[in-house]
């Protein structure tokens, strides 16, 4: 796949990326849209077992093509579409059996950001800056960061940083848990890849119930949780890749 977003697939890692470097990779339908068949594309592949999702250029992404929707007729439908359009990318991210790994270089703003989020290993390089302007610009934040972050990093901060909407650089993403890890730029996709090919060594029914039941667990109260991991369990148990696995332990 080509165009705003250019797809390649390598044994167990498929990368993804943001291809629309003349403006920063900034989200427009098209992206958008291709984005989410590029992830139900990859979603879709058993071999697949690592997403990298990473931008091209001089940013991973700008946030909202500003210029583009303002070129728009956006009546309510429209507008409607496309925030379900965005909420649709996040559900492929924190659904997916596969993880997803974001690779984070230049500027993550908005939308992206809270993509971003949404991915469950997140790698800065030390270039990286980031904001949400949205609620500086009357709007509201997506990718279901109202609750993630709150839970993340507390009430207090997430409302520091949606309601200010200030500018901060990749320190401050790895101290209030946004980023996983910072790493020099030049250094960023191979990390991702070494995090990638770890991650692939691991059993992957194992691997995506653990994913499954922390992102539900994250919002579910203690018994839900217990249920998740008893289901996890089991079924892990009964594979002959954990059979076999733990006789070589």
């Amino acid at each position: 796949m080509a165009g705003t977003i250019i797809t390649r697939t390598e044994g167990a890692i498929a990368w993804i990326k943001l291809n629309r470097p003349e403006r920063l990779n900034a989200m427009n339908g098209d992206l958008v849209d291709d984005l989410s068949e590029a992830l139900a594309m990859v979603e879709s592949d058993p071999v697949v077992r690592v997403i990298i999702l990473h931008g091209e250029g001089r940013a991973f992404c700008s946030g909202d093509d500003l210029k583009d929707l303002d070129s728009q007729t956006l009546s309510e439908a429209a507008t409607q579409a496309w925030v379900e359009s965005i909420q649709q990318v996040t559900s492929q991210i924190m659904d997916s059996r596969k993880i997803v790994i974001a690779a984070v270089h230049g500027w993550c703003v908005g939308g992206a950001l809270e993509w971003v989020i949404n991915c469950d290993f997140r790698l800065f390089a030390d270039d990286a800056r980031w904001f949400f302007p949205e609620v500086g610009y009357g709007l509201f934040v997506t990718g279901g960061v109202t609750a993630l972050l709150t839970k993340q990093v507390g009430p207090q901060i997430t409302k520091e940083l949606l309601i200010l909407g200030e500018r901060h650089d990749a320190k401050k993403a790895l101290e209030v848990g946004i980023a996983w890890k910072l790493v020099p730029p030049p250094a960023l996709l191979d990390e991702a890849e070494k995090l990638a090919l770890a991650i692939a060594e691991r059993p992957q029914v194992a691997v995506a119930d653990v994913k499954r039941a922390i992102n539900r667990g994250f919002h579910s109260n203690l018994h839900d949780a217990m249920a998740l991991e008893t289901e996890a369990t089991v079924r892990g148990f009964l594979t002959p890749e954990a059979q076999a696995r733990a006789k070589d332990f």
